[in-house]
């Protein structure tokens, strides 16, 4: 323990520091410096009082090191994402000011509150701790489920989307913030896994594993299904990286969960796909470099919501379409580089889980639209037109911002 002159040093290097919640951390810091230092100036024959004296002395002045520790261990804000969002966010009105939706001036109108909303969402989950969700796991778990299965009850149709929960008119896709849900839960779940000991707890925890992915193909959200299980694996390949068997275990899950949704995918979606996708093709090859202008007749279903890739490659080309494409790359390889930059296991998981559900989407919508892989209803992450899936991505990219944020003032759970 630090001597009362050490505790007097290190109050006056903590009142430099601005960020409250990286105090306890830098003191235990410094602190173990400062008794290193002076349990080797002690072999070296000088007094106890001498010692710590001159590890002061090593250390420097506390105004300064307060200072420096000050701009070490500070709030950081991604700026990159925040104007790759923005941009992102810019791109989902193209669509909207073209001829190809009706009452165009009533979509515009809503994208706007949506897209206000949206930021709302970003912001909060942006300036809270996010290490207050970590123990919340089966909470968050237990509300993803009572979302699901809520439609059912007291939901409404919507052709091609599910069942719907309405609220005052507003239908709310509760099984997409059940994903989100579902994501925070088992961030959670892995940081407490060692819990699960036992072959009648890792049952349990299989079968919480794969219900969700069940329950998702039973409703015919497969993308959905499909970013969960993706998202729940990378999780896990990343906590059990140094233990062999944990890892064939999760591929043994991967082959299964592939095999399964591809078998599922294809039964329910090969009736209907012939015709769209060589209207597709045939669409995307008249587009050109420079496309044919936001203003044109373009006749397939959609273009603001699932097929807003290939209207937009259509109206304004195929450089337009790459430099989307590379955009998107760059978001989601800056999170996913993001998730490094924290030694918080919590933070890190909940990064690397985000990373993925952006990607699976954007991948999906993109490939489905240029006719690589199955039609269906998946959107293209914050350009898609749509309510509650901006809500849910705005939120999720807030909670992957607020991991950086506090990068630097977080105690580490984990070594890199």
């Amino acid at each position: 323990m630090s001597s009362s002159t050490f505790e007097e040093y290190l109050d006056k290097v903590i009142a430099k520091v601005k960020s409250k919640q990286a105090h306890c951390m830098i003191k235990k810091e410094l602190s173990n410096h400062l008794e290193e230092l002076s349990h080797s100036f002690q072999k070296r024959g000088l007094s106890l009082k001498d010692a710590n004296k001159k590890a002061m002395q090593e250390m420097g002045d506390p105004s300064t090191v307060g200072r420096n520790m000050n701009q070490l261990h500070k709030p950081r804000m991604d700026w990159l994402l925040i104007a790759l969002f923005v941009l992102l966010a810019g791109i989902s009105f193209l669509p909207l000011i073209s001829d190809v939706v009706a009452s165009n001036s009533s979509f515009m109108k809503k994208q706007i509150v949506w897209l206000t909303l949206a930021i709302l969402a970003l912001i909060g989950f942006l300036f809270f701790d996010y290490r207050k969700l970590k123990d919340l796991w089966m909470y968050f778990y237990g509300a993803a489920l009572i979302l699901f299965f809520t439609p059912f009850l007291v939901g409404i149709s919507l052709t091609g989307g599910g069942r719907w929960i309405s609220l005052w008119g507003i239908a709310i896709d509760s099984p997409a913030i059940s994903l989100y849900l579902f994501f925070i839960a088992w961030a959670g779940i892995f940081t407490k896994v060692t819990d699960f000991k036992g072959w009648k707890k890792l049952v349990v925890l299989l079968i919480l594993f794969w219900t969700p992915v069940i329950s998702y193909i039973m409703i015919n959200r497969f993308v959905f299904g499909i970013m969960y299980f993706f998202c729940v694996l990378v999780m896990s390949i990343f906590y059990y990286r140094h233990n062999r068997f944990a890892i064939k275990v999760a591929l043994g899950n991967l082959l299964i969960g592939i095999i399964f949704i591809s078998t599922m995918i294809l039964q329910s979606s090969s009736s209907y796909l012939s015709d769209t996708l060589i209207s597709l093709k045939t669409i995307l090859s008249q587009a050109g470099w420079f496309g044919k202008g936001l203003h044109n007749n373009l006749t397939i279903p959609e273009t603001h919501t699932d097929f807003v890739f290939p209207f937009l490659v259509y109206s304004l080309g195929w450089v337009f379409g790459i430099f989307l494409c590379l955009l998107l790359l760059v978001f989601i390889l800056r999170i996913s580089l993001n998730a490094f930059k924290t030694k918080d296991l919590f933070g890190r998981l909940l990064t690397l889980g985000g990373a993925v559900l952006f990607t699976v989407p954007a991948c999906w919508n993109i490939l489905m639209g240029i006719g690589i892989v199955p039609i269906m209803a998946v959107p293209l992450p914050f350009i898609s037109y749509g309510g509650s899936i901006l809500l849910i991505y705005a939120a999720l990219l807030g909670l992957i911002l607020n991991v950086y944020r506090r990068k630097d003032i977080v105690e580490p759970t984990l070594v890199n």
